[in-house]
Formats: structure tokens, sequence, C-alpha cells
């Protein structure tokens, strides 16, 4: 079917949840943060979790809620991975805004509009250790003025001087019923037709991360039009067809190093990302069932040094081989050490 005329408008950003009550599946931290937008009391927050879950939703709609749209560009400063947030913007941009005297405003529209600004640091778990360290300082001095938003992936990068000044809030990932859920009523305001195949493959493909999902349902509603296929999502996404994982997988089984190698060439050659590749392995041994604990647990081994590798800047042609060599003993229950003694 022949594309349709689509708006320019990210549906990431159509869809977004306006209001802390309409975020999806994060139930405590909606009651709890409902509370806190009642009394106004607001403390510095750290939300932590998977991505695309929902919590850079839940601080800006926290920002419009408090502020309304006339005082939110005065009262709220964003910073995200994108911007420079080495130390020297920390102690520039940061601190003078955070440095800003508030005025006394009346509610305004029903806005609460409390006395104190806020700044939200997305994906502050990149931040450099330098950078997170000059903001403890910060955050002390103009604590009466200025509330800080920390968001991040890994709650373990943030240094515990700055974690134990929030209040810590865990967004859970997205369970493939809501996420279903919020798909259909997507494509229910889009007119798209999505069967249960191909919906079960988006959940799949996006492992529990609405807005990739939501993103690809839209790259493959502009490419393909309204009736959308599990083939199509798969098209648009990158994920390496399952055959060719089968493929590698059965001519490891086989125990022929030749038909291995060889399976692997194809898979370089055709450009597929290995990293993206080990990932799918790795749900392949641990859903088979014909395997034995023993065997996942030295596939898995495997698995996790490759990924480290390739992180460093490995050959992925020799990783890859390194991987399906060690898949292969494994599966035969070949020692991992030869022993070369006569």
């Amino acid at each position: 079917m022949a594309p349709m005329l689509q708006s320019s408008q990210q549906w990431v950003e159509k869809y977004r949840p306006r209001q802390v009550k309409d975020v999806a599946h994060q139930d405590e931290v909606v009651r709890v943060l409902t509370n806190t937008l009642e009394t106004t009391n607001c403390p510095h927050m750290l939300f932590y979790g998977p991505p695309g879950i929902g919590k850079t939703t839940t601080a800006l709609a926290i920002a419009h809620q408090l502020f309304g749209p006339e005082l939110y560009k005065s009262r709220v400063l964003e910073l995200n991975a994108s911007d420079d947030r080495g130390i020297n913007v920390v102690r520039t941009k940061i601190k003078d805004f955070a440095a800003l005297a508030v005025g006394s405003v009346q509610r305004q529209g029903g806005y609460p509009c409390p006395p104190f600004k806020i700044i939200i640091l997305d994906e502050a778990d990149s931040m450099t250790e330098d950078a997170q360290n000059a903001l403890r300082r910060t955050m002390e001095t103009y604590s009466k003025v200025t509330r800080f938003f920390f968001i991040c992936n890994y709650i373990s990068r943030i240094i515990e001087p700055l974690a134990s000044r929030c209040a810590k809030f865990r967004f859970k990932p997205i369970t493939e019923e809501i996420m279903s859920s919020r798909i259909l009523h997507i494509c229910k305001e889009e007119g798209l037709n999505l069967d249960a195949e191909a919906l079960s493959t988006l959940s799949y493909i996006s492992q529990g991360d609405l807005r990739r999902a939501i993103t690809y349902l839209q790259g493959a509603t502009r490419l393909f039009g309204s009736s959308i296929s599990s083939k199509d999502l798969i098209s648009v996404s990158g994920v390496i067809p399952q055959d060719v994982v089968e493929a590698l997988f059965t001519a490891c089984r086989s125990g022929d190093f030749d038909l291995a190698n060889k399976e692997v060439n194809k898979i370089i050659a055709e450009g597929y990302p290995v990293s993206l590749l080990l990932s799918q392995i790795f749900d392949v041994v641990v859903e088979a069932e014909d395997i034995s604990d023993e065997q996942k647990a030295r596939i898995c081994k495997r698995l996790a040094e490759a990924d480290k590798c390739l992180v460093d800047g490995a050959d992925e042609y020799l990783q890859l081989l390194n991987v399906a060599s060690h898949v292969m003993l494994a599966l035969c229950n070949m020692p991992e050490e030869l022993n070369y003694e006569s």
C-alpha cells in the first residue's frame, strides 16, 4: 500500500502525557508526585530507570503543572546529553540560573507558581564526576530558590553526595499489556491497521521502551502506509531477522567450525551490528529448553566478554567468531581449554 500523507509532528511528542496522572504504569510515583503537586513543597528529585518509560515526561509535566505556559520559560532550565554539561557549564550557566532571584507571584490561571525555579538535568548519568561534584555546592547554596530534577538510566553513576540530597523515584519497565493498550490507542487515533502478530513484534523489538515503540510505529507508517505488518516493523527497527540468528545457532550446534565460520562471514558481509546480534543470541540461549544450565552459563559468560571487547573497540568479525566457537564448544560439551599434551 502506498504511504499516506503524514503530519511532520513526531508522535512521541504528540502523545506525550501532559499531566503527571496520565503517565502510564508508574502508579506509586504518580501517587507521591500528585501529593507533592498539591502541596507545592517540591524537594530535589532523582528519577531513574530504563529508557522510554516516562521519566522525562514526568519531570516536564511537573514543571508545566506548577508554572503553566507563561512562567515556564523563565522558571525552568532543561539540559540534556546533547548540551555541554562539563564543569564549566555547571559553574556558569547552571549556577547563574540557580542564583536568579524569584519574585513572589500569585496563582495564575489555576497554576500554583511556587517561589522557586526548576533545573532539569536529563541523562545526568552521562555527566562527568567533576561536574557532579561541582553541583553539590550549587544545590546547597541555592536550595531556597532552586530545585534540581536529575534523570538517569543508571543510579549507580550518580555520585552518592548528589543522590543523597534527592528524593529518589524508580520507574518500572512498561509491561507488554500497558504498551499494547497505548499503541492500540495511537493506532485508533491515526487510523492504522495493526494485527496481533505485528503488535507482539512491536512489543518485542522495543523491549519495554514505549518511546522506541512509538518511533518504530511512526517510521513504519511513513514507509508502508496504514496497514503495517510484522515484517515492516522489523525492517524499520534494524533488528536482525530471526532466521539469521537461528542459522548461526544451528551451525554452532552442528559442531562444524567451517559451517559456523561461513555464517559469521555472511553476517559481517550483510553489515549487521554484532553487538545487537549478541543480544539476540542471548535471548535464544536463555529461552532454549534443550540446553542445560551449565551450557547456558558458559555461553552467557562468553557473550558478556565479547560485548565488553566490542565496547572497547575490538574487531567485530573476530569477536563473533570467538563467540560462535565457544557456543559450539558448549553445545557439543567440549572442554573450554584444549589439552595439547600427548
